[in-house]
C-alpha cells in the first residue's frame, strides 16, 4: 500500500538524519547497514508476520550477542524502534502457531537487549510495557474485527432465514391451490372429462410457479446450506409464526408506524412526547401479479426503513414511501427530511445489510445515503418482477 512506502521512506529519512546528527551511536556504519537493510521488512508485515518477526528480531538477537561477547557498545539507531509494528502485525493477522513462535523471538530480543544493556529495573519493566503494547493492540484489533465479522454473518443469516421462510409459505401456498385443482378434478373426471384437463393446466402453472419458487430458495440459501437446524428452526420449543407473510397490501398500514414507536418510547414518560414525523405513501404504476417473494420483500424494505427514519431522524416532520411498478421492475424509495448523525447512537449499522442482503438474494439492489441537498435520508431498492435470485 502506499502508506507503506510512505512508512518506509519516513524511516530511511529518520536513519538519515540520526546518523548525521547523532553524536554517540556506537559503529556507525555498521549500524547504519543494519537498518538500511531491516527496514525493508516493513513491507511484508502483512503477507508473511512470522517471517518479518524471525528475520527482524532474530537479527537483534544476534547483534546483541555478537554485542555481549565482544563488549562494545549496543549497536542500532533509535529509527528502528519502527520495526514494534512488526509484532502487531503478527498478532493481527498470523496464526496462533506463528504467533507463538514470533513470540519466543521477541522475547528472545528483549531478554538479550536487557543482558548486555541493562540500565536499571525501571527502564527493564518500562521497556517490557513497551514490547507488549504493540502486541496487544494487534490482537485486540483482531478480535474486533472478527467479532465484527461474526455479528455480520449473523445478520446475514437471520435475513435468509426469514427470506426462506416466507418463500416456503408462498410455496405452501401453491401446493394448497394444486391440492384443491385436483380434488376439483377428480370430481369432474368422470361427469365433465374436458373440464378436467382444464384443471390439468391449472395444476401444471401452479406446479411450474412453486418449482420457480423453490429454485428461488436453492439458489439464495446454496452458499449458506450449512446453517445449524437449530438456527433455522429457533430456540427449541419456540412455536412458528403462522400468520400469513405481509405483503403490498399492507403497505398502507405503516402509515400507524410512527404512532406505535412513540407509544413504545413514551412509556413511564410524561404525555407530551413529540409525535414524530408524518408516514406518507404513495402507490403508483403497475403492482398487481408481482411474485409473493418480491411482494413480501416490498413491505419488508419500505417497514425496516420506515422503522430507521422515524427512530434516527432528528427533527423530521415527513417520512414519504413512494413504491413505482414498472414494466420489469418495482422500486421502492423511502425518504425522509430530518438530520441524521453518520451512525446513529446505538445503531450498528446491521439493518442496512440485512436490507441489502434481502434485494440482493431476490436479484434487486439496494442504495442508503444522505440527500443531495444533505438533509434526510434516502433508501433506494429495485426488484425484479420476477424475483431471482442474484
Amino acid at each position: 500500500m502506499w502508506r507503506d512506502w510512505a512508512l518506509l521512506g519516513a524511516s530511511y529519512v529518520g536513519v538519515a538524519v540520526e546518523a548525521i546528527l547523532r553524536p554517540d551511536m556506537s559503529l556507525r556504519p555498521l549500524a547504519i547497514v543494519i537498518a538500511v537493510v531491516m527496514l525493508p521488512l516493513l513491507m511484508w508485515r502483512r503477507t508473511h508476520p512470522l517471517k518479518t518477526v524471525v528475520a527482524g528480531f532474530g537479527g537483534i538477537v544476534i547483534i546483541n550477542i555478537v554485542s555481549g561477547v565482544t563488549g562494545t557498545a549496543p549497536v542500532g539507531l533509535f529509527t528502528m524502534a519502527v520495526l514494534m509494528i512488526l509484532p502487531y502485525a503478527l498478532f493481527r493477522w498470523g496464526s496462533g502457531r506463528e504467533a507463538t513462535i514470533g513470540l519466543g523471538f521477541i522475547f528472545a530480543a528483549f531478554i538479550t537487549s536487557v543482558i548486555t544493556d541493562y540500565t536499571g529495573l525501571g527502564d527493564t519493566i518500562g521497556g517490557l510495557i513497551v514490547m507488549l503494547f504493540p502486541i496487544e493492540l494487534g490482537a485486540m484489533i483482531r478480535y474486533q474485527a472478527k467479532s465484527r465479522e461474526q455479528t455480520l454473518t449473523q445478520a446475514r443469516s437471520s435475513t435468509r432465514e426469514q427470506l426462506a421462510r416466507e418463500l416456503h409459505d408462498t410455496v405452501a401456498h401453491h401446493v394448497s391451490a394444486i391440492a384443491i385443482q385436483a380434488q376439483g378434478g377428480q370430481a369432474l373426471a368422470t361427469s365433465d372429462p374436458s373440464q378436467a384437463v382444464d384443471v390439468l393446466a391449472v395444476i401444471e402453472e401452479e406446479a411450474s410457479r412453486a418449482l420457480a419458487e423453490m429454485r428461488n430458495v436453492v439458489g439464495a440459501l446454496r452458499d449458506h446450506a450449512g446453517l445449524d437446524a437449530g438456527v433455522v428452526g429457533g430456540e427449541a420449543g419456540e412455536q412458528p409464526d403462522l400468520r400469513p407473510q405481509p405483503g403490498l397490501a399492507d403497505v398502507p398500514e405503516l402509515a400507524g408506524i410512527t404512532a406505535q414507536l412513540r407509544s413504545q418510547t413514551a412509556a413511564g414518560q410524561s404525555a407530551n412526547v413529540p409525535i414524530g414525523p408524518q408516514v406518507e405513501i404513495e402507490l403508483e404504476g403497475d403492482l398487481s401479479g408481482l411474485k409473493p417473494s418480491v411482494d413480501t420483500t416490498v413491505y419488508r424494505l419500505a417497514q425496516e426503513a420506515v422503522t430507521n427514519a422515524v427512530r434516527h431522524a432528528r427533527n423530521a416532520s415527513q417520512v414519504l414511501v413512494r413504491i413505482v411498478g414498472e414494466d420489469d421492475s418495482v422500486k421502492l424509495t423511502v425518504h425522509d427530511d430530518g438530520i441524521h448523525n453518520p451512525r446513529p447512537v446505538g445503531s450498528n449499522g446491521f439493518g442496512l445489510v440485512g436490507m441489502a442482503e434481502r434485494a440482493r438474494l431476490l436479484g434487486g439492489t439496494l442504495d442508503a445515503g444522505p440527500n443531495d441537498d444533505g438533509r434526510g435520508w434516502v433508501v433506494t431498492a429495485v426488484l425484479p418482477r420476477t424475483g431471482g435470485p442474484a
